[in-house]
C-alpha cells in the first residue's frame, strides 16, 4: 500500500496518476473498493473516514480490513491536522481520529510520500 498526504488542491491525484502505473486501478472518491481484490486509487480517504464517523461506522478497522486483501492500493489523504482548531468537539474528534488513522497507514505502507505543488517528498 502506497500512502500519499498533502494540503488541499495541491495535485495529489495528478502526481499518482502521472506517477503510478494505475491503468488497470479503478480511481474511487471519498470510497474504498467494495470489491477489495481489486486494485484500487482511493482519492479523498478523509472524507470516507468522516462519512464512516459520521453514520457510527468504525473507519479504522474498516480500512485494515479492506487492506489485508487490496495490499496493492493507493490512498490519497489531505493533511487536516494543520490549521484552525475547529470550536465543534465532532470537528475535533474527526480531525484526530483521522490523524490516527494516517500515522497507523503510514507505519503499515510501503511507501509514504507528501506532496506540495505537485512535487512530491518521500518521507518512506
Amino acid at each position: 500500500m502506497k500512502l500519499i498526504i498533502g494540503g488541499y488542491a495541491q495535485g495529489k491525484l495528478r502526481y499518482v496518476l502521472q506517477t503510478y502505473d494505475t491503468e488497470d486501478m479503478q480511481v474511487l472518491d471519498g470510497e474504498i473498493p467494495e470489491n477489495p481484490e481489486e486494485k484500487a486509487v482511493v482519492n479523498h480517504l478523509h472524507t470516507w473516514i468522516k462519512k464512516r464517523m459520521l453514520v457510527g461506522g468504525n473507519p479504522e478497522a474498516e480500512l485494515f480490513k479492506m487492506l489485508e486483501r487490496c495490499p496493492q492500493c493507493i490512498l490519497i489523504s489531505d493533511e487536516i491536522g494543520s490549521g484552525i482548531v475547529p470550536l465543534e468537539a465532532w470537528e475535533r474528534e474527526y480531525r484526530e481520529q483521522t490523524g490516527r488513522i494516517l500515522t497507523s497507514l503510514a507505519q503499515k505502507a510501503d511507501s509514504v510520500e507528501r506532496v506540495f505543488c505537485g512535487l512530491a517528498q518521500k518521507l518512506k
